[in-house]
């Protein structure tokens, strides 16, 4: 199994495309969030229905978000891969409102595996650039 290719698909599948019917060829029965600074789900471990809460929570503050990879690296068990993020706040962010506005921010995301599936991640992004960008800061 390439996964580093598995990996792609699931990103343009899952989160590019919105295709929760195919969270389960992806994800495995317990996907753990092992680092993701405000992130309401960090340090919880998900189930299939879990983490497709936690993808409409994402979708409904921004539904056109689309991740562009900019580099991977593969190795036994974990996929690392910088990525660029777009999407426009058409949604509530917590208590804030939709501001309309567009965000572009960079970040990088370490994808655990078990099984050859992805049981979780640890990653790390500007979360205060996009701040900025909504103007909630």
């Amino acid at each position: 199994m390439n996964k580093e290719s598995f990996l792609r698909e699931f990103m343009n599948d899952i989160w590019n495309e919105k295709n929760f019917d195919k969270v389960e060829k992806y994800v495995h029965p317990e996907y753990t969030i092992q680092l993701d600074a405000a992130d309401p789900w960090e340090g919880k471990t998900l189930t299939h229905s879990e983490f497709k809460e936690r993808l409409k929570f994402s979708f409904n503050s921004f539904p056109d978000m689309n991740f562009e990879i900019t580099s991977a690296i593969s190795e036994e068990n974990h996929v690392a891969i910088t990525w660029i993020l777009t999407g426009t706040n058409l949604g509530m962010i917590g208590d804030y409102p939709p501001t309309q506005k567009s965000i572009n921010t960079k970040g990088i995301t370490i994808y655990h595996f078990k099984d050859n599936l992805i049981n979780g991640h640890t990653q790390v992004f500007d979360r205060i650039t996009v701040m900025k960008q909504l103007g909630f800061i």
